[in-house]
Protein backbone atom coordinates (compact mmCIF):
# COMPACT_ATOMS: atom_id res chain seq x y z
CA UNK A 1 0.00 0.00 0.00
CA UNK A 2 3.05 2.66 0.98
CA UNK A 3 4.53 1.54 -2.35
CA UNK A 4 2.00 2.08 -3.83
CA UNK A 5 0.90 5.46 -2.46
CA UNK A 6 4.70 6.29 -3.35
CA UNK A 7 4.32 5.91 -6.99
CA UNK A 8 1.13 7.67 -6.94
CA UNK A 9 3.11 10.73 -5.53
CA UNK A 10 6.20 10.46 -7.97
CA UNK A 11 3.60 10.39 -10.77
CA UNK A 12 1.88 13.74 -9.18
CA UNK A 13 4.92 15.66 -9.32
CA UNK A 14 6.05 14.68 -12.76
CA UNK A 15 2.84 16.27 -13.55
CA UNK A 16 2.86 19.23 -11.39
CA UNK A 17 5.35 21.52 -13.19
CA UNK A 18 3.82 21.01 -16.52
CA UNK A 19 0.49 21.60 -15.24
CA UNK A 20 1.99 25.07 -14.10
CA UNK A 21 3.70 25.87 -17.02
CA UNK A 22 1.03 24.75 -19.19
CA UNK A 23 -1.93 26.58 -17.18
CA UNK A 24 -0.14 29.32 -16.97
CA UNK A 25 0.94 30.05 -20.81
CA UNK A 26 -2.70 28.53 -21.77
CA UNK A 27 -4.31 31.66 -19.97
CA UNK A 28 -2.88 33.99 -22.04
CA UNK A 29 -4.03 32.06 -25.08
CA UNK A 30 -7.02 31.19 -23.73
CA UNK A 31 -7.46 35.09 -22.64
CA UNK A 32 -6.96 36.64 -26.23
CA UNK A 33 -9.50 34.27 -27.83
CA UNK A 34 -11.92 35.75 -25.08
CA UNK A 35 -11.23 39.47 -24.96
CA UNK A 36 -13.01 40.36 -28.02
CA UNK A 37 -16.31 38.64 -26.83
CA UNK A 38 -16.76 41.05 -23.89
CA UNK A 39 -17.36 37.99 -21.35
CA UNK A 40 -18.58 38.62 -18.02
CA UNK A 41 -16.11 39.22 -15.09
CA UNK A 42 -16.72 35.88 -13.35
CA UNK A 43 -15.15 34.06 -16.52
CA UNK A 44 -11.54 36.11 -15.85
CA UNK A 45 -12.10 34.88 -12.32
CA UNK A 46 -12.68 31.50 -13.03
CA UNK A 47 -9.59 31.94 -15.78
CA UNK A 48 -7.48 32.90 -13.31
CA UNK A 49 -7.67 30.31 -11.07
CA UNK A 50 -7.60 28.08 -13.27
CA UNK A 51 -4.14 29.78 -14.87
CA UNK A 52 -2.51 30.27 -11.76
CA UNK A 53 -4.43 28.76 -8.46
CA UNK A 54 -5.61 25.65 -9.85
CA UNK A 55 -1.54 23.69 -10.71
CA UNK A 56 -0.81 24.33 -6.60
CA UNK A 57 -4.38 22.79 -5.61
CA UNK A 58 -4.77 20.06 -7.68
CA UNK A 59 -1.11 18.79 -6.19
CA UNK A 60 -1.68 19.32 -2.90
CA UNK A 61 -5.15 17.02 -3.51
CA UNK A 62 -3.23 14.88 -4.86
CA UNK A 63 -0.71 14.93 -2.12
CA UNK A 64 -3.52 14.82 1.09
CA UNK A 65 -4.89 11.99 -0.99
CA UNK A 66 -4.57 8.27 0.30
CA UNK A 67 -4.94 7.66 -3.29
CA UNK A 68 -2.47 9.99 -5.44
CA UNK A 69 -2.55 8.27 -8.38
CA UNK A 70 -6.25 7.96 -9.00
CA UNK A 71 -6.20 11.55 -7.16
CA UNK A 72 -4.35 12.79 -10.35
CA UNK A 73 -5.90 11.01 -13.06
CA UNK A 74 -9.30 12.66 -12.12
CA UNK A 75 -7.45 16.00 -11.68
CA UNK A 76 -6.38 15.73 -15.36
CA UNK A 77 -9.91 15.05 -15.80
CA UNK A 78 -10.86 18.20 -14.86
CA UNK A 79 -8.19 19.76 -17.02
CA UNK A 80 -9.78 18.31 -20.43
CA UNK A 81 -13.27 19.66 -19.04
CA UNK A 82 -12.03 22.82 -18.84
CA UNK A 83 -10.23 22.61 -22.10
CA UNK A 84 -13.46 21.55 -23.40
CA UNK A 85 -15.20 24.22 -21.20
CA UNK A 86 -13.21 27.69 -22.66
CA UNK A 87 -13.10 26.00 -26.44
CA UNK A 88 -17.03 26.29 -26.09
CA UNK A 89 -16.58 29.68 -24.45
CA UNK A 90 -14.24 31.75 -27.01
CA UNK A 91 -16.66 30.00 -29.30
CA UNK A 92 -14.16 28.05 -31.49
CA UNK A 93 -11.55 30.24 -32.39
CA UNK A 94 -9.68 27.99 -34.69
CA UNK A 95 -5.80 28.53 -33.42
CA UNK A 96 -6.82 28.68 -29.41
CA UNK A 97 -9.01 25.47 -29.78
CA UNK A 98 -6.68 23.34 -31.69
CA UNK A 99 -3.53 24.79 -29.20
CA UNK A 100 -5.56 24.08 -26.04
CA UNK A 101 -7.47 21.09 -26.98
CA UNK A 102 -4.25 18.99 -28.49
CA UNK A 103 -1.71 20.34 -26.01
CA UNK A 104 -4.31 18.99 -22.80
CA UNK A 105 -4.76 15.21 -25.43
CA UNK A 106 -0.99 14.74 -25.67
CA UNK A 107 -0.16 15.66 -21.91
CA UNK A 108 -3.40 12.67 -21.55
CA UNK A 109 -1.78 10.28 -23.95
CA UNK A 110 1.75 10.77 -22.54
CA UNK A 111 0.15 10.35 -19.12
CA UNK A 112 -1.85 7.94 -19.71
CA UNK A 113 -2.25 5.96 -22.98
CA UNK A 114 -5.21 5.43 -24.68
CA UNK A 115 -7.38 4.71 -21.43
CA UNK A 116 -6.72 8.21 -20.51
CA UNK A 117 -7.06 9.70 -24.34
CA UNK A 118 -10.49 8.36 -24.31
CA UNK A 119 -11.18 9.25 -20.88
CA UNK A 120 -10.08 12.72 -21.49
CA UNK A 121 -12.15 13.25 -24.64
CA UNK A 122 -15.17 12.44 -23.21
CA UNK A 123 -14.55 15.14 -20.15
CA UNK A 124 -13.55 17.69 -23.46
CA UNK A 125 -16.85 16.77 -24.81
CA UNK A 126 -18.55 17.35 -21.23
CA UNK A 127 -16.98 20.60 -20.90
CA UNK A 128 -17.78 21.61 -24.84
CA UNK A 129 -21.57 20.64 -23.82
CA UNK A 130 -21.21 22.88 -20.48
CA UNK A 131 -19.85 26.10 -22.24
CA UNK A 132 -22.57 25.80 -25.14
CA UNK A 133 -25.52 25.72 -22.39
CA UNK A 134 -24.53 28.90 -20.87
CA UNK A 135 -23.02 30.59 -23.45
CA UNK A 136 -25.04 29.29 -26.71
CA UNK A 137 -24.04 27.66 -29.65
CA UNK A 138 -21.35 30.08 -31.54
CA UNK A 139 -18.40 29.95 -33.68
CA UNK A 140 -15.76 32.47 -34.25
CA UNK A 141 -13.54 31.85 -37.59
CA UNK A 142 -11.36 34.98 -36.93
CA UNK A 143 -8.19 35.20 -35.87
CA UNK A 144 -6.33 38.50 -34.74
CA UNK A 145 -2.18 38.81 -34.57
CA UNK A 146 -2.69 39.05 -30.73
CA UNK A 147 -3.93 35.51 -30.45
CA UNK A 148 -1.58 33.90 -32.61
CA UNK A 149 0.87 35.89 -30.92
CA UNK A 150 -0.36 34.44 -27.71
CA UNK A 151 -0.63 31.12 -28.77
CA UNK A 152 2.92 30.99 -29.30
CA UNK A 153 4.33 30.69 -26.21
CA UNK A 154 1.72 27.30 -25.23
CA UNK A 155 3.06 25.83 -28.66
CA UNK A 156 6.49 26.27 -27.64
CA UNK A 157 6.81 25.47 -23.91
CA UNK A 158 4.59 23.10 -22.90
CA UNK A 159 5.75 20.70 -25.75
CA UNK A 160 9.45 21.58 -23.72
CA UNK A 161 8.33 20.96 -20.31
CA UNK A 162 6.17 17.42 -21.18
CA UNK A 163 9.59 16.58 -23.29
CA UNK A 164 11.59 16.85 -20.45
CA UNK A 165 9.40 15.24 -17.84
CA UNK A 166 9.31 12.20 -20.24
CA UNK A 167 12.96 12.25 -20.87
CA UNK A 168 13.94 12.09 -17.33
CA UNK A 169 11.01 9.25 -16.55
CA UNK A 170 12.74 7.81 -19.34
CA UNK A 171 16.49 7.90 -17.83
CA UNK A 172 14.93 6.79 -14.58
CA UNK A 173 12.98 3.54 -16.28
CA UNK A 174 16.72 2.61 -18.22
CA UNK A 175 18.49 2.88 -14.10
CA UNK A 176 15.88 0.59 -13.15
CA UNK A 177 16.23 -1.65 -15.80
CA UNK A 178 19.46 -1.66 -15.43
CA UNK A 179 19.87 -2.29 -12.01
CA UNK A 180 16.83 -4.93 -11.88
CA UNK A 181 19.44 -6.71 -14.72
CA UNK A 182 22.27 -6.56 -11.98
CA UNK A 183 19.91 -8.16 -9.62
CA UNK A 184 18.95 -10.88 -11.47
CA UNK A 185 22.37 -12.12 -12.10
CA UNK A 186 23.74 -11.11 -8.79
CA UNK A 187 23.66 -13.78 -5.45
CA UNK A 188 21.43 -11.65 -2.85
CA UNK A 189 23.25 -13.45 0.08
CA UNK A 190 27.16 -12.50 -0.78
CA UNK A 191 26.84 -10.07 -4.08
CA UNK A 192 28.98 -11.96 -6.32
CA UNK A 193 27.53 -13.23 -9.86
CA UNK A 194 24.67 -16.42 -9.28
CA UNK A 195 24.88 -19.97 -11.03
CA UNK A 196 23.57 -18.92 -14.37
CA UNK A 197 25.39 -15.60 -14.66
CA UNK A 198 28.41 -17.23 -14.31
CA UNK A 199 27.86 -19.89 -16.46
CA UNK A 200 27.30 -17.96 -19.16
CA UNK A 201 30.65 -15.80 -18.60
CA UNK A 202 32.38 -19.40 -18.41
CA UNK A 203 31.21 -20.24 -22.29
CA UNK A 204 31.86 -16.83 -23.19
CA UNK A 205 35.64 -17.12 -21.57
CA UNK A 206 35.59 -20.50 -23.12
CA UNK A 207 35.35 -19.36 -26.63
CA UNK A 208 37.54 -16.31 -26.22
CA UNK A 209 40.53 -18.86 -25.22
CA UNK A 210 39.30 -20.77 -28.01
CA UNK A 211 39.62 -18.03 -31.15
CA UNK A 212 42.63 -16.38 -29.67
CA UNK A 213 44.27 -19.02 -28.20
CA UNK A 214 44.62 -17.37 -24.66
CA UNK A 215 45.47 -18.84 -21.67
CA UNK A 216 42.92 -18.52 -18.69
CA UNK A 217 42.13 -20.71 -15.28
CA UNK A 218 39.34 -22.05 -13.63
CA UNK A 219 38.99 -22.21 -9.92
CA UNK A 220 36.61 -24.43 -7.76
CA UNK A 221 36.46 -23.01 -4.14
CA UNK A 222 34.47 -25.44 -1.72
CA UNK A 223 34.29 -24.71 2.26
CA UNK A 224 35.15 -27.78 4.16
CA UNK A 225 32.86 -29.64 6.78
CA UNK A 226 30.36 -26.64 6.12
CA UNK A 227 27.65 -28.68 6.25
CA UNK A 228 28.77 -29.22 9.86
CA UNK A 229 29.73 -25.48 10.33
CA UNK A 230 25.60 -24.99 9.78
CA UNK A 231 24.77 -27.86 12.06
CA UNK A 232 26.86 -27.16 15.12
CA UNK A 233 26.88 -23.50 14.97
CA UNK A 234 23.68 -22.54 13.14
CA UNK A 235 22.95 -20.95 9.62
CA UNK A 236 23.49 -17.75 10.69
CA UNK A 237 27.00 -18.23 11.28
CA UNK A 238 27.88 -20.36 8.08
CA UNK A 239 25.79 -17.07 6.10
CA UNK A 240 28.68 -15.04 7.92
CA UNK A 241 31.34 -17.71 6.30
CA UNK A 242 30.22 -17.53 3.19
CA UNK A 243 29.99 -13.77 3.15
CA UNK A 244 33.44 -13.80 4.61
CA UNK A 245 34.75 -15.75 1.44
CA UNK A 246 32.96 -13.47 -1.18
CA UNK A 247 35.00 -10.28 0.64
CA UNK A 248 38.19 -12.10 0.56
CA UNK A 249 37.19 -13.25 -3.31
CA UNK A 250 36.81 -9.02 -4.00
CA UNK A 251 39.88 -7.81 -2.55
CA UNK A 252 42.19 -10.54 -4.00
CA UNK A 253 40.91 -10.12 -7.30
CA UNK A 254 40.95 -7.97 -10.03
CA UNK A 255 37.94 -6.52 -12.11
CA UNK A 256 38.66 -8.96 -14.76
CA UNK A 257 38.83 -12.02 -13.08
CA UNK A 258 35.10 -13.06 -12.41
CA UNK A 259 33.35 -14.86 -8.98
CA UNK A 260 30.34 -16.47 -8.71
CA UNK A 261 28.27 -18.78 -5.79
CA UNK A 262 27.77 -21.90 -8.10
CA UNK A 263 25.87 -22.84 -5.22
CA UNK A 264 25.91 -23.64 -1.37
CA UNK A 265 28.70 -23.44 -0.22
CA UNK A 266 30.96 -23.80 -3.50
CA UNK A 267 32.32 -20.64 -5.47
CA UNK A 268 33.81 -20.60 -8.84
CA UNK A 269 36.48 -18.24 -10.41
CA UNK A 270 37.39 -17.25 -13.59
CA UNK A 271 41.25 -16.22 -13.83
CA UNK A 272 41.20 -14.95 -17.34
CA UNK A 273 45.49 -14.52 -18.89
CA UNK A 274 46.58 -15.79 -15.38
CA UNK A 275 48.76 -18.78 -15.75
CA UNK A 276 48.26 -21.82 -13.74
CA UNK A 277 51.58 -20.72 -11.38
CA UNK A 278 50.29 -17.30 -10.46
CA UNK A 279 46.72 -18.94 -10.23
CA UNK A 280 47.54 -21.38 -7.55
CA UNK A 281 49.62 -18.68 -5.59
CA UNK A 282 46.47 -16.45 -6.07
CA UNK A 283 44.05 -19.35 -4.27
CA UNK A 284 46.49 -19.83 -1.96
CA UNK A 285 46.34 -16.28 -0.91
CA UNK A 286 42.84 -16.88 -0.54
CA UNK A 287 43.05 -20.33 1.57
CA UNK A 288 45.19 -18.58 4.11
CA UNK A 289 43.11 -15.58 3.61
CA UNK A 290 40.14 -18.39 5.18
CA UNK A 291 41.79 -19.80 7.78
CA UNK A 292 42.88 -16.70 9.44
CA UNK A 293 39.08 -15.94 10.12
CA UNK A 294 37.25 -15.88 13.23
CA UNK A 295 33.67 -14.74 13.74
CA UNK A 296 33.67 -12.40 16.96
CA UNK A 297 30.62 -14.95 18.24
CA UNK A 298 32.13 -18.26 17.78
CA UNK A 299 36.02 -17.74 18.45
CA UNK A 300 36.56 -21.65 18.03
CA UNK A 301 35.31 -21.85 14.33
CA UNK A 302 37.92 -22.62 12.07
CA UNK A 303 37.37 -22.11 8.27
CA UNK A 304 39.09 -23.85 5.58
CA UNK A 305 38.95 -24.00 1.84
CA UNK A 306 39.43 -26.80 -0.89
CA UNK A 307 40.09 -25.51 -4.25
CA UNK A 308 40.77 -27.18 -7.52
CA UNK A 309 42.37 -25.51 -10.77
CA UNK A 310 42.50 -26.42 -14.36
CA UNK A 311 43.87 -24.19 -17.16
CA UNK A 312 41.95 -24.00 -20.47
CA UNK A 313 43.32 -26.52 -22.71
CA UNK A 314 43.38 -26.51 -26.85
CA UNK A 315 41.44 -30.07 -26.22
CA UNK A 316 38.21 -29.45 -24.56
CA UNK A 317 35.31 -29.67 -26.69
CA UNK A 318 33.72 -27.03 -25.32
CA UNK A 319 33.14 -25.37 -21.29
CA UNK A 320 31.91 -28.43 -19.82
CA UNK A 321 34.74 -30.93 -20.02
CA UNK A 322 36.56 -27.54 -18.71
CA UNK A 323 34.55 -27.27 -15.75
CA UNK A 324 34.67 -30.87 -15.14
CA UNK A 325 38.90 -31.07 -14.96
CA UNK A 326 38.46 -28.43 -12.45
CA UNK A 327 35.71 -30.30 -10.44
CA UNK A 328 37.82 -33.17 -10.52
CA UNK A 329 41.21 -30.92 -9.14
CA UNK A 330 38.05 -29.97 -6.07
CA UNK A 331 37.40 -33.49 -5.47
CA UNK A 332 41.11 -34.82 -5.74
CA UNK A 333 41.69 -31.51 -2.84
CA UNK A 334 39.13 -32.96 -0.84
CA UNK A 335 39.81 -36.47 -0.94
CA UNK A 336 43.81 -35.68 0.16
CA UNK A 337 43.05 -33.77 3.43
CA UNK A 338 41.47 -30.58 2.27
CA UNK A 339 42.68 -26.97 3.10
CA UNK A 340 44.94 -26.88 0.16
CA UNK A 341 44.60 -26.17 -3.38
CA UNK A 342 44.94 -29.47 -5.94
CA UNK A 343 45.46 -28.54 -9.86
CA UNK A 344 44.07 -30.80 -12.58
CA UNK A 345 47.25 -32.33 -14.79
CA UNK A 346 47.62 -31.53 -18.43
CA UNK A 347 46.33 -34.95 -19.63
CA UNK A 348 43.14 -35.01 -17.74
CA UNK A 349 42.44 -32.65 -20.89
CA UNK A 350 39.77 -34.52 -23.36
CA UNK A 351 40.77 -35.70 -26.99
Amino acid sequence: MENNRDKGLSFARRIYLPRIIGLGVGFFCVGAALYPLNMPGWIWALLLFNGFAWPHLAYQISKRSPFPYQAERRNMLYDSLCGGFWAASFQFNPLATVTILSMMTMNNVAAGGQRLFVFGALAQLVGVLLGWSMFGFKFSLTMTQAQVWACLPMLTLYPLALGMVCYRLAIKLSQHKRALSALSRTDSLTGLLNHGAWKDLLHLKFQQCRQHNTQATLALIDIDHFKVINDSYGHIVGDAALRQLSQELKRVLDEYELAGRYGGDEFCVILPTLPLAKAEVLMEQLREALEQYRHPDVPDLRVSLSIGLARYQAGYKDAVDWLEDADKALYTAKHTGRNTVSVALAHDARV
